[in-house]
C-alpha cells in the first residue's frame, strides 16, 4: 500500500470540469436538505432552553 503523506507536498492536479460540477451538486442537494429538515423539526435545544428559564422563574 502507498504512503499517502508522501503525496503531501506534491502540486495539486485539475479536477475535470463534470465531476467538480457533480461535486457541488452534490453539496448543495445536501445543504438545501438539512435547511429543510431544520425548518420542519423542532430545535429541541432551544425548547430544552426556554423550559428550564420558564421553570426557573416560576419558583
Amino acid at each position: 500500500m502507498d504512503n499517502p503523506f508522501k503525496h503531501i507536498n506534491q502540486p495539486l492536479k485539475e479536477v475535470p470540469a463534470e465531476l467538480k460540477s457533480k461535486v457541488m451538486h452534490d453539496i448543495a442537494m445536501a445543504k438545501l436538505l438539512m435547511e429543510l429538515a431544520e425548518l420542519f423539526s423542532y430545535n429541541l435545544g432551544y425548547i430544552i432552553d426556554s423550559v428550564s428559564k420558564n421553570r426557573k422563574d416560576i419558583t
